[in-house]
C-alpha cells in the first residue's frame, strides 16, 4: 500500500465530473440553509465539520422545529450516516497499514462518491490509498464552497420551492437508493 501525491492527483482527476454535481447540490444547500435561518458561519460550519449532505439535509427540515430537536437531529444524522461504518470497514484492508494520522484523516474525506471511486481503483489493482484523499478533497472543497456560495445567493431566492429546491432533499435519498439497488 502506497500513499503519494500521485494518488492525490489522480483521485482529484477522477472526481472532477463529480464536483460538478456536487457543487450543484451544495448550492441547492446553501439557499435552503438560509431560508431555514443559519447563518452564513453556520452554514459554512455544518458543510466543513459534518461534510454530509444528506444529514445536512435532514437537520434542515427539522431546523425550525420549536423546541429546537437537538435529539432528533443528532440521532436522524447518525441512522443516516450509519452507512460510513461499512463503507469505512470496506477500506480496511488497505487503509490499515497506512500511519493512524494518515489514515484518519484521510477517511474524514470519505463520501458516497469518493468511496466508490475509491473502491474502483482497488478493484482496478491499484494500490494508492492517497486516492480516497484527492477524490474526497476535491468533493470537500466544491460542497463547502458550493453551500458558501448558495448561502449568499439565497438572499436573492424568496421562495426556493418555486424553484423546486424544495424537493432536494427528496432527490439526494432517491439518489442514494438508486445507486444502492442491486436488483
Amino acid at each position: 500500500m502506497t500513499f503519494t501525491l500521485a494518488g492525490v492527483k489522480r483521485g482529484v482527476r477522477r472526481a472532477l465530473p463529480l464536483a460538478v454535481s456536487v457543487f450543484t447540490v451544495g448550492l441547492v444547500f446553501g439557499v435552503l440553509a438560509r431560508q431555514a435561518r443559519l447563518s452564513g458561519v453556520e452554514a459554512t460550519l455544518m458543510s466543513a465539520l459534518v461534510f454530509a449532505g444528506a444529514s445536512q439535509f435532514v437537520a434542515l427540515s427539522l431546523w425550525l422545529i420549536m423546541p429546537f430537536p437537538v435529539i432528533a437531529i443528532i440521532l436522524t444524522t447518525l441512522v443516516v450516516n450509519l452507512r460510513h461504518l461499512l463503507m469505512g470497514a470496506s477500506l480496511r484492508p488497505w487503509f490499515a497499514r497506512l500511519p493512524g494520522f494518515t489514515a484518519y484523516c484521510s477517511v474524514f474525506f470519505m463520501v458516497d462518491e469518493s468511496w466508490a471511486l475509491t473502491m474502483g481503483e482497488f478493484s482496478a489493482g491499484e494500490r494508492d490509498a492517497a486516492f480516497l484523499l484527492g477524490s474526497g478533497g476535491l468533493l470537500f472543497v466544491a460542497w463547502v464552497a458550493s453551500s458558501v456560495v448558495g448561502q449568499v445567493a439565497g438572499s436573492s431566492i424568496q421562495n426556493p420551492a418555486q424553484w423546486g429546491l424544495d424537493f432536494a432533499f427528496t432527490a439526494v435519498f432517491i439518489a442514494l437508493l438508486a445507486g444502492m439497488w442491486r436488483g
